[in-house]
């Protein structure tokens, strides 16, 4: 997109909160690291992609793609496997599935908005004992690796499970799930930010994330209604 379809695409508050949420992370940043560079592009990133995932646009989940191999990589450098191997080897190849599936899926021919779906109770069921059994898996692969505060790790690979799951089926309700992770891992890097200061500017990041999460959810239930109003 060149920059004045970007402008456009976009309404005042969309482009209020991109904006808004680049500059506290810049702040945050430079104020509390000023080193760590890697995450300071993750965080721009994650923030990129989340205003376009609140559009319902395929450009979100490349962004997220790109996003969940930089932030399993700075999980790594805190030992923190469990976040690791959440992005790296679920919502990263997840990210790929629901891009595929948005793409697939548009609201209409042309469009670059995808059509809102709708999880049924039983495949909520379902849901529900994966994400468990997932849950299970995943608490003894990162007690092996001796990961670091490990139930509040392993609680991040059950929202995290949860929200990608729910973002490849393309429900409204992926932003309440991911939400509830983005707190997660608040909780996660204060614990980090007790041994390092420059963990600080990731906390941050994710209040910013927590924020957009909470708007995409309001612009996706507009946009189901929307679209079912419409048909």
């Amino acid at each position: 997109m060149k920059l004045k379809r970007i402008l456009n695409y976009f309404s005042k508050f969309e482009l209020t909160l991109w904006i808004s949420s680049l500059v506290v992370i810049s702040v945050s940043f430079f104020a509390f690291d000023g080193t760590s560079y890697l995450s300071y592009v993750a965080s721009l990133v994650g923030a990129t992609s989340l205003i376009f995932c609140a559009k319902g646009n395929p450009i979100g989940q490349v962004l997220i793609i790109v996003f969940s191999i930089l932030y399993g990589i700075i999980s790594y450098s805190a030992a923190y496997y469990g976040e690791m191997l959440t992005y790296m080897c679920m919502s990263a190849p997840m990210a790929i599935y629901a891009l595929v599936s948005w793409i697939r899926n548009p609201y209409a021919k042309g469009s670059s908005e995808v059509k809102v779906n709708r999880v049924g109770g039983r495949e909520m069921i379902f849901l529900i004992f994966l994400t468990a059994a997932v849950t299970v898996v995943f608490y003894f692969v990162l007690k092996y690796f001796n990961t670091a505060n490990l139930l509040t790790s392993t609680f991040s690979v059950t929202t995290s499970f949860f929200a990608v799951y729910l973002t490849a089926r393309r429900s409204p309700y992926y932003a309440v799930a991911y939400a509830f992770n983005d707190i997660v891992l608040i909780v996660l890097w204060i614990m980090a930010t007790v041994k390092d200061i420059s963990y600080l500017s990731v906390i941050i990041c994710f209040f910013v994330f927590l924020a957009n999460d909470i708007y995409s959810f309001y612009n996706w239930r507009k946009m189901s209604k929307r679209q079912a109003e419409n048909k």
